[in-house]
């Protein structure tokens, strides 16, 4: 895999206590009851402040790797960005690892007569765990490159998986989910039987110990923490549900995104088990990403423009769209600091995104470089 470069890379206010005149009292003149206009003073402050200008969002992505072999299948998993810093991404039946610090790639692993359907980082960002099509899930070492263990009950594959600890839980074509604790020796923990059709979507809010499921079948089920019942069934999309976020900025807020004929983002309160609003995006929505830093959130779409989109929440307004993939773009990733997403379509390319901005003071990333491989042939 080859480099290209892109050089770019309301409230109201509080009343105050005003201070005394030996006449008696001072009247705040600012305060709604001695007002005579209509206009809240806080509406006014906002009608007669110069207008924010909206936040700037480069639409060029800073870095664009090569990825052969980037499967273009919805339904899988294949790029995650782990807290260490480093990017693991499965091509065909191999795993990279790309270091967003020295721009270096490692080969983590080719498996023997078997295809990476799913990768996911455990939260320390020290093992990479990875689906396979054979319905296996393996976790390795990524710093000795070494597998640790290969764990079996899959009938099929493998394409979704996601981490809460030492928690582990895979979702499969075979329509099962199971929760397995690594440090036990045991193949599984649990089994939870609730879709129809493939799981294709998982995603844990390790805070409130919940369980997000998304499918095949349509349906966003939320279990609680290791129960086999769901707590909610929702099935208010109309396309299989493989975009699932949890808001880390409140509780049991959780966004799920439909595909080609849903079209839509739905939000949904896990609390109350209730719909609090939908927005149709006009495309397939493939995922959905909450900002780590500000109440905005970023999802990318299939067909049939192939954008990336910022919205910003609660309006549902939008901050920027970018485009620039040529397939549907089916994986996304967001750097440790919240700052960067990356993208993968079947376009087979890698593109990395200053969409949330750095942090001040903080410098560009060197020269842009970097090979996502030795990955097989570069084209």
């Amino acid at each position: 895999m080859s480099p290209r470069h892109h050089n770019q890379v309301a409230g109201h206010p509080t009343p105050s206590k005003t201070p005394q005149s030996r006449h008696g009292p001072n009247l705040d003149t600012r305060s709604e009851i001695y007002s005579l206009s209509p206009v809240r003073f806080g509406s006014q402050q906002m009608l007669l402040s110069p207008r924010r200008q909206p936040r700037a969002v480069s639409k060029v992505p800073y870095k664009v790797l090569d990825a052969p072999e980037l499967a273009d299948d919805f339904y899988l998993n294949l790029v995650d960005w782990g807290s260490a810093n480093i990017l693991g991404v499965g091509l065909g039946s191999s795993v990279y690892m790309w270091n967003a610090q020295t721009s270096k790639v490692n080969k983590l692993c080719t498996l023997d007569d078997d295809t990476v359907t799913s990768v996911s980082w455990i939260q320390k960002g020290t093992h990479l765990a990875i689906g396979t099509g054979k319905g296996l899930v393996q976790i390795w070492d990524a710093e000795k490159a070494r597998r640790l263990r290969t764990m079996t009950g899959h009938t099929a594959r493998v394409g979704s998986l996601a981490w809460n600890t030492h928690i582990l839980t895979s979702g499969s074509r075979d329509r099962l989910i199971y929760h397995r604790d690594v440090r036990a020796p045991d193949q599984w923990l649990r089994k939870l039987v609730g879709h129809k059709q493939e799981v294709c979507g998982l995603k844990w809010n390790c805070e409130d110990g919940q369980l997000a499921s998304g499918g095949n079948d349509n349906k966003l089920m939320v279990w609680d923490k290791l129960s086999e019942t769901p707590l909610w069934k929702f099935s208010d999309h109309t396309a299989a549900v493989k975009a699932i976020s949890w808001s880390p900025h409140q509780r049991g807020l959780l966004a799920s995104g439909g595909g080609t004929a849903d079209r839509r983002i739905i939000f949904h309160d896990t609390v109350k088990g209730s719909v609090i609003n939908e927005i149709d995006t006009g495309s397939q929505v493939c995922n959905i990403a909450w900002s780590k830093n500000s109440n905005e959130i970023v999802s990318t779409h299939g067909y049939s423009q192939n954008q990336i989109v910022v919205w910003k929440y609660p309006s549902m307004t939008q901050v920027a769209s970018l485009t620039g993939h040529t397939y549907r773009v089916l994986y996304l990733a967001m750097s440790p600091d919240g700052r960067t997403i990356v993208t993968g379509a079947g376009d087979e390319t890698l593109r990395f995104w200053s969409t949330f901005g750095r942090r001040p003071g903080t410098r560009e990333d060197g020269d842009n470089g970097g090979r996502l491989a030795d990955l097989a042939i570069i084209r």
